[in-house]
């Protein structure tokens, strides 16, 4: 293999793709509604520009009922009143907690949550918005 070959996980290390898979039961048994699930996976990817996994949950979210012209505007989602407050809550937390600007209050981001989300879903959410990113970094390094 050259070099600059991108790696085959799957190949060299099976056991860490393995464990990184099998936290999801665990996240999902939580409570997490699936449709802001899918919402903050594909707007993570979006940020991340992970075209694979974007792809994915594009295709995820429409198989569990989302609509496209939702999906269409999820890129401008804090400028359209396509998604509930408790939508906008889980995505604005999303990106805080995804792009990582030292300048994002957490503090009012949860007590956003909060008044959406029981601390276990908020704990759900968290983990999921944590996983994704580590999944958009696994396939962003095989680019």
């Amino acid at each position: 293999m050259s070099a600059t070959g991108t790696i085959s996980y799957e190949q060299v290390a099976p056991e860490i793709l393995q464990a990184m898979a099998n936290v999801h039961p665990a996240i999902d048994a939580q409570g997490l509604e699936r449709t802001i699930h899918h919402l903050v996976q594909l707007r993570a990817s979006q940020i991340n520009r992970c075209g694979f996994c974007a792809k994915m949950h594009t295709k995820e979210s429409r198989q569990d009922g989302e609509s496209s012209d939702r999906l269409d505007r999820l890129v401008v989602w804090d400028q359209v009143k396509d998604f509930s407050e408790k939508e906008r809550a889980a995505l604005a937390w999303t990106e805080a907690l995804t792009v990582l600007d030292s300048d994002a209050d957490l503090g009012e981001l949860r007590a956003r949550l909060r008044k959406h989300f029981a601390e276990k879903e908020i704990a759900a959410l968290t983990a999921t918005v944590a996983m994704i990113n580590l999944w958009n970094r696994i396939n962003i390094s095989r680019h």
